[in-house]
């Protein structure tokens, strides 16, 4: 992995400032609801316009700064990664050059081509997410429900019961649709396998007439693609219900339990939409966190893929330098 490591040279600025950047969007976004529960509370109830007037600007003012904050982590993540991708590759195909014949069909050059092209997509495409969403997704969840807390504790406490059942939710979907993004890695290098085979062999295919036959296997091989692909689909299409359904019943009990609180004065009527607020970021950002799994899973796989044909000394001598 070290020599996967060393592809961020020139990077670590991008790499830091990133997340910084998000972090500080997803500050500002956890105070637009108390903005907009006080516009509620005091300028609604008490009719004062320049308050409300006063209020809504500051909350466009957010908006547009998290809007700035955004777009640079946007630019750092993408500038890193990219970067991270081209040095892989030259970094990759620089030691593919360099391998034997013989260490060429030990790891396979359908495998090898996936490698160069779809596993190191998946790892920029991982470092890309991590940089956008690694840090603003964990602060977003425990940021809403301390600020939850901080209205009403009572209120609060159905952020902490809710919040478990929705990760015990995405745990339970994940730990089932996870273990497949191996084998359709590896079901692609079949088929990059077949389609290289059959392009290298294409006249002794013709000559033997065995159209047929390696149309059927090529078939077969893309139709047990697709089947795993549609299995994870069918796994991951759950998590949207599943998690609406428990926020939704944690709304409903926010609303009920708040309405009884601003009946007596406890809780005013804003900060019970403060409260929902939080909730919905709390789904967003957890629903959003399982993509991020997935993502840093499949960059994972194929960094250990990569990693692999980095590792591998080639029998072969190398010249002192390049030509």
């Amino acid at each position: 992995m070290k020599a996967l490591l060393s592809n961020f040279k020139g990077q670590y600025a991008r790499l830091i400032l990133g997340p910084l950047f998000k972090l500080g969007e997803a500050i500002l976004e956890l105070l637009v609801p108390l903005l907009m529960a006080r516009i509620i509370d005091v300028g609604i109830k008490n009719g004062d316009v320049r308050y409300v007037a006063l209020h809504g600007a500051a909350m466009l003012g957010l908006a547009a700064v998290g809007l700035c904050f955004a777009i640079i982590c946007q630019y750092f993540a993408a500038t890193c990664a990219y970067g991270f991708g081209r040095s892989l590759r030259r970094q990759l195909f620089h030691r593919v050059m360099g391998l034997s014949r013989a260490e060429y069909g030990a790891v396979g050059t359908d495998s090898l081509i996936t490698r160069l092209t779809n596993d190191v997509t998946q790892i920029q495409t991982g470092i890309n997410i991590a940089i956008r969403l690694g840090v603003r997704t964990p602060f977003l969840t425990v940021g809403s429900i301390v600020m939850a807390l901080s209205i009403n504790w009572k209120v609060g406490l159905i952020f902490l019961i809710s919040t478990p059942l929705i990760v015990a939710a995405l745990y339970l979907i994940m730990s089932r649709s996870v273990p497949f993004y191996t084998q359709i890695q590896q079901r692609q290098d079949r088929i990059s396998r077949l389609a290289g085979e059959n392009l290298e062999g294409v006249r002794v295919i013709r000559a033997f007439s065995k159209q047929g036959s390696e149309i059927e296997t090529f078939g077969a091989a893309g139709d047990d693609l697709a089947a795993a692909n549609v299995w994870v689909g069918k796994i991951s299409a759950a998590l949207n219900p599943i998690t609406s359904v428990i926020v939704n019943l944690a709304i409903v009990a926010i609303v009920w339990l708040g309405s009884r609180y601003t009946d007596v004065g406890i809780l005013g009527q804003g900060q019970v939409i403060a409260l929902v607020n939080y909730m919905t970021q709390t789904l967003l950002a957890l629903v959003v966190l399982a993509n991020v799994v997935v993502t840093l899973t499949k960059a994972m796989a194929s960094a250990g893929r990569v990693a692999e044909v980095l590792d591998r000394e080639s029998s072969m001598a190398q010249p002192a330098a390049d030509a």
